[in-house]
């Protein structure tokens, strides 16, 4: 069986400081990530062992297992790839036109987006996703790694909001940790996930 793996940063773990610090970097990636890539393959690999054993008493547990390790290393994932050291500003082409067209303005997603991202209760993410069924982008909050969101829709551009990702820097000041957060999106990376979105989802809902 495929196991998941954690993935290699893009850049090294101080290279979003100052919006960011190398040590929330690194316990961010190395532990949190990490756990969440040992919790999905354990949950798979007890699902396959309940299957060959016929005895799926406790797939219920699994796959409630399954789905919030597998959504912590999807998000994160997605995450690392959404931040860049040379970040920031705002997006351009198709995308800059899809946010207009969408939300008004850039400054309005950003408004819209921010204000999901302090409202989460509890744990959980800020997303920019692309909605397969109607064709537009869409903000949501996904609450822990995996509920909240519905099906069909691909993110594209994510801020997590749980605790370990911010409370070293900026302790329960959740407004200046998503302000520095735009100092930092990779926009180009965004860019090519919307594409991506839209052209290869295209009449499969």
């Amino acid at each position: 069986m495929t196991a998941y793996s954690l993935p290699e940063l893009p850049y090294d773990y101080a290279a979003l400081e100052p919006h960011i610090s190398g040590k929330i970097m690194e316990l961010h990636h190395s532990k949190h990530h990490n756990a969440y890539v040992t919790g999905a393959n354990a949950a798979l690999e007890a699902l396959a062992e309940a299957r060959d054993s016929g005895n799926l008493a406790n797939v219920n547990k699994l796959e409630k297992d399954l789905a919030f390790n597998l959504g912590g290393h999807v998000n994160h994932s997605i995450f690392w790839t959404n931040l860049s050291p040379e970040g920031g500003g705002q997006p351009e082409g198709e995308l800059k036109a899809a946010i207009d067209e969408f939300f008004g303005s850039f400054e309005k997603f950003q408004a819209h987006f921010a204000a999901v991202a302090a409202g989460i209760q509890g744990s959980g993410w800020a997303v920019l996703s692309w909605d397969v069924l109607g064709s537009r982008l869409i903000v949501q909050q996904l609450f822990d790694q995996q509920s909240n969101t519905a099906q069909g829709t691909i993110p594209l551009f994510q801020l997590d909001m749980w605790e370990h990702a911010f409370y070293l820097d900026y302790l329960n000041v959740k407004a200046d940790y998503i302000k520095a957060a735009w100092n930092i999106a990779n926009w180009e990376n965004v860019a090519k996930r919307f594409e991506a979105a839209r052209t290869q989802t295209r009449g499969l809902i």
